[in-house]
């Protein structure tokens, strides 16, 4: 195994002291990551992230100023590479499917354990994603509810199907309904290797960045309606 010596670059995002004085001393505990900032609002985030841009920000929903979801799409444009990792304490399925749909690489409610936040750093650090199938049923609720008061999506961003692949569209079905790389090449009976493969080429093909974006298009095209492809 590779020993790195980089860390793992961390700013938190928080109006409240208390929660970003102790995210900062549990996660400086993590021999490998350092946290390089604290923000109380979007604002005081976007110039810490001019100054010295971080691998990943936990970033409060709810902040004055600039909320959670307007500095997600901030720094995403600015900085694509820099991750982001929702933290909420309200199961507010607005807030986070905007910022989903932005570019944060996932979401977590504040009561995590600190191994688990951890862990979702790490996964996020690496390009990962963390959309878990609890994340996905909202985002499927909250889709159904927009397209009853008829605030569906275009009918064109539903055109991207036929461009896949049967694979490509059975592993975008599976994402979509939260599964892991692993569940998914178990279910099609095909190797890691292969899913990883067709993930990227899905991605490519439908102009999409990242397995959270898959799987809310996969949502929003009803995707995840329909049944695996023998």
């Amino acid at each position: 195994i590779l020993m790195t010596t980089n860390k793992i670059h961390v700013m938190i995002a928080d109006d409240q002291e208390l929660i970003r004085e102790s995210l900062s001393i549990v996660l400086g505990t993590n021999a490998d990551m350092e946290v390089t900032g604290l923000a109380g609002n979007g604002r005081e985030l976007l110039e810490l992230v001019k100054k010295n841009p971080p691998d990943v920000v936990l970033m409060d929903v709810r902040m004055p100023e600039l909320d959670g979801v307007e500095a997600t799409r901030a720094v995403k444009e600015q900085w694509p590479n820099v991750r982001i990792i929702i933290l909420t304490t309200f199961d507010d399925d607005e807030y986070v499917f905007n910022a989903l749909k932005y570019g944060a690489s996932g979401y977590l409610l504040k009561g995590v354990s600190v191994p688990e936040l951890s862990n979702a750093i790490r996964t996020v650090a690496q390009g990962g994603a963390m959309i878990n199938p609890g994340i996905v049923a909202k985002v499927v609720k909250f889709f159904n509810q927009m397209a009853q008061s008829s605030l569906a999506t275009d009918p064109e961003d539903t055109k991207g199907a036929e461009v896949l692949s049967r694979t490509e569209r059975n592993i975008a079905l599976l994402v979509g309904r939260g599964l892991s790389n692993k569940e998914i090449a178990a279910k099609l009976s095909l190797s890691d290797g292969t899913i990883r493969n067709g993930l990227s080429s899905a991605l490519a093909k439908l102009s999409l960045r990242d397995r959270t974006q898959l799987a809310i298009w996969a949502v929003q095209t009803g995707l995840t309606h329909g049944e695996v492809q023998p």
